[in-house]
């Protein structure tokens, strides 16, 4: 009990300094996220920042550099379940991977800001801002470049609306037209669409289908007069 009333101001002084240096480097990466207007803004990756640095002090006063490595163990894990709250699958896109991962990042730069590393710290951010940053416009000249099906992994999926009544022949027309087009099915999923029809979706095992093929497919499903839509959708896979 006498440690807790203790007041030692080199180390006071040492923790305001980790932790002021926390919140501005969990700043400037928040700062960057927040005006592109990502899940994960200003407030989140500040909070990231410092919360990682109090608790990484915490036990580097408590127990020295031994508790501040088994606390770094537990901040590196439990960011991970934080992360993972913002990745969020739509269709066959996976949209937060980068949120979370700069979450991850401003975790770790607080965590070396409150075991006293300023400059890994400060090299942490640098690295997390250039990665959001400096490699956007390379990114980005990457995503304008048309997907060549032979050598980009691709996960190709069908889908087909149709009305319940004539679910049974849309699957029957469908597995003929694929096992035509010598594409073997992966998967196949009848999902609920609207009040009286259903969304039949085909995934693909093949990972080199031609677009043609897949089109001229999609074109004689719309011919049925009973297919309400008909469409195909490509997605890369790391």
């Amino acid at each position: 009990m006498e440690h807790l009333f203790h007041f030692d101001g080199p180390d006071f002084l040492a923790s305001l300094i980790g932790l002021v240096a926390a919140f501005l480097l969990g700043s400037a990466i928040g700062y960057e996220r927040q005006f592109r207007q990502r899940t994960a803004g200003l407030r989140t990756n500040t909070l990231v920042a410092v919360g990682a640095a109090v608790f990484v002090n915490l036990a580097h006063s408590i127990n020295g550099a031994a508790g501040a490595s088994q606390v770094t163990a537990y901040v590196v894990s439990g960011v991970g379940f934080l992360g993972a709250g913002t990745i969020m699958k739509e269709g066959l896109n996976v949209r937060g991977l980068n949120t979370a991962a700069t979450l991850w990042g401003s975790a770790a730069v607080g965590a070396c800001a409150g075991a006293g590393l300023l400059d890994k710290a400060i090299l942490a951010a640098l690295f997390v801002l250039a990665s959001n940053t400096l490699l956007r416009p390379v990114v980005d000249s990457i995503n304008r470049k048309p997907i060549d099906d032979r050598s980009s992994e691709v996960t190709y999926q069908l889908c087909v609306i149709v009305t319940d009544e004539q679910q049974k022949l849309a699957l029957a027309l469908l597995e003929t037209l694929l096992e035509q087009a010598n594409y073997p099915l992966g998967d196949l999923d009848v999902e609920p669409f609207g009040e009286d029809a259903v969304e039949i979706t085909a995934t693909l095992l093949s990972t080199s289908a031609n677009s043609d093929d897949l089109d001229a497919i999609t074109r004689q499903l719309l011919a049925e007069s009973y297919v309400q839509q008909a469409f195909w959708n490509p997605s890369t896979t790391e």
